[in-house]
């Protein structure tokens, strides 16, 4: 079973810049992001005995991973997985949204994958099938992985086994929310604030 997480809002993430293997700091939303993605979790996998947490290697998900660690109680160390790390953007990385959209004016899911020197959607859907395929996911064991927007999305496609159109027309994997994938099937489970 795996617990499929993107990491906190980052200030990046805010000011709507494109980071890619850049990085950015998790901004007080994002830290309260983790967090309630922590308390979800722990209620969701109430024994922590055998909760293996792997994380991709930037920043903004090992503190998101950190703060989840944290919340469970967890004392094993969290497994870094470079195969996890976000898609590169190449030319766009650090890049607001509105920059990029001047010069590719027809937006799309697709255009992240098609940014001059970045990462195309056959190679990342290679790097995350490879990491998929080596897991023994009958094993019992359930695995929290703090993944990225575009890597979780082709990670939650191919784990449904979609075509790459069907992953491009997936929802993008908000930033508050859990994804269990078990059984072959994929369960969201959103954490957002509790209301007054």
């Amino acid at each position: 079973m795996i617990y499929l997480v993107r990491h906190g809002q980052t200030e990046f993430n805010a000011e709507g810049r494109f980071q890619g293997h850049m990085d950015s700091p998790l901004s007080a939303l994002g830290v309260d992001q983790a967090e309630r993605v922590g308390d979800r979790l722990r209620d969701l996998v109430g024994d922590i005995a055998g909760v293996t947490l792997i994380s991709s290697p930037l920043g903004r998900t090992l503190r998101t991973a950190e703060i989840i660690r944290e919340r469970l109680g967890l004392r094993a160390e969290i497994e870094i997985e470079p195969r996890l790390i976000e898609i590169t953007v190449g030319a766009w990385e650090g890049r607001t949204r509105d920059e990029i959209l001047t010069e590719h004016p027809t937006p799309s899911r697709a255009m992240l994958f098609e940014a001059p020197g970045g990462e195309t959607y056959d190679q990342a859907a290679a790097r995350l099938s490879s990491w998929l395929a080596g897991l023994e996911l009958s094993d019992g064991r359930r695995r929290i992985v703090v993944s990225h927007g575009a890597a979780g999305w082709v990670l939650r496609g191919l784990y449904a086994g979609l075509p790459k159109a069907e992953v491009l027309a997936l929802p993008a994997p908000p930033q508050d929310t859990i994804f269990r994938l078990a059984d072959g099937r994929i369960e969201r489970i959103d954490c957002a604030p509790a209301t007054a």
